[in-house]
């Protein structure tokens, strides 16, 4: 599991005094990319192969409020890949000075070519890194239909 450690800014919290909904997801992106940059695919590789990361999903459950004034842990798990690298989901987990599991959060995304402007799969050398990754018990191979776990359109939609 990575784990990264931030400081909870003014300009962090919202209107209620509590950390902000928009911290929860900028703190998430950082850690995603400190920890990519650890396993050696951070922007200089994504510059070199052309490819950046798009979220499809963010689900976070809140457990308790978290203040200013003390640090926060974000934890990163890396819980699934798709055969061709294209896919992937990672799950969060905020823990305040103490130790304390105070939200939760699962991320799907991909891989986005940046000339085509389509969903891509990783280049081997990267696709490589990320399968010598460790990962949990209940790690999975990832489809295209995990994907659309939350694709209902709307009745007055369809």
């Amino acid at each position: 599991m990575f784990l990264k450690e931030f400081e909870i800014r003014w300009s962090d919290v919202d209107a209620n005094r509590h950390l902000a909904n928009s911290a929860y997801i900028n703190f998430m992106s950082h850690t995603r990319m400190a920890y990519l940059t650890e396993i050696g695919f951070g922007h200089k590789q994504f510059l070199h192969y052309r490819i950046g990361p798009v979220v499809f999903h963010e689900h976070i459950y809140y457990f308790k409020e978290v203040f200013p004034g003390k640090p926060i842990s974000v934890s990163l798990e890396f819980k699934g890949l798709s055969e061709n690298g294209m896919f992937f989901e990672f799950h969060h987990n905020f823990y305040d000075a103490k130790g304390k599991n105070v939200a939760h959060c699962e991320m799907m995304g991909a891989w986005i070519d940046m000339e085509k402007r389509s969903l891509t799969g990783l280049p081997e050398e990267i696709l490589t890194i990320f399968q010598q990754q460790e990962k949990p018990e209940d790690f999975k191979i990832l489809t295209k239909e995990d994907t659309r776990k939350f694709a209902k359109v709307p009745k007055d939609l369809g």
